[in-house]
């Protein structure tokens, strides 16, 4: 079968061939980088005594975001190793919502706290909704004010990571 397209005639043999010859072709092989075996690291490498402190801002509440939020947190640490990391996620304004008992991702945040996540809530978010923190998930820790446990933890070599 031939198409004519203005006059211009192609055929599915030229199309083949062209497919098999261009830069353009689809082949996941041609021109995909090789899967990296090691992450490059800072010196010094991050170690049992000497880890990478890492604060993760959670400053919204919609349950796809906070998911997704979650998700990457399990992927620094999986890229740095449990025993090679202190990492905290730090819930205030909207995502402090996202520490409460009734959160939908409640049973995630409890699953991730059983491998050394810390999570954190901002006492002035909770008086400002009206929130006592007896509703926060069980073992979620408490800061009287969010926004400067950022700054003082970046102070103290923290980084700080901003979604």
């Amino acid at each position: 079968m031939i198409k004519t397209i203005k006059n211009f005639a192609i055929s599915p043999l030229i199309v083949s061939l062209f497919l098999l010859i261009s830069p353009f072709s689809i082949s996941p092989a041609v021109g995909a980088p090789d899967s990296p075996s090691k992450q490059t690291m800072a010196e010094p490498e991050p170690s049992m005594d000497n880890p990478r402190k890492v604060l993760v801002s959670l400053n919204f509440n919609d349950e796809k975001s906070v998911s997704s939020l979650l998700y990457n947190v399990i992927n620094i640490q999986k890229a740095y190793g449990q025993d090679n990391l202190e990492i905290a996620v730090l819930g205030w304004g909207p995502g402090v919502r996202a520490l409460l008992n009734d959160s939908p991702v409640k049973a995630r945040i409890e699953s991730q706290m059983q491998y050394d996540i810390q999570f954190i809530a901002c006492g002035n978010t909770l008086d400002t909704i009206g929130i006592s923190p007896d509703n926060l998930i069980d073992g979620v820790e408490l800061v009287k004010a969010g926004l400067p446990e950022i700054i003082e933890r970046e102070l103290m070599g923290w980084s700080i990571i901003w979604p």
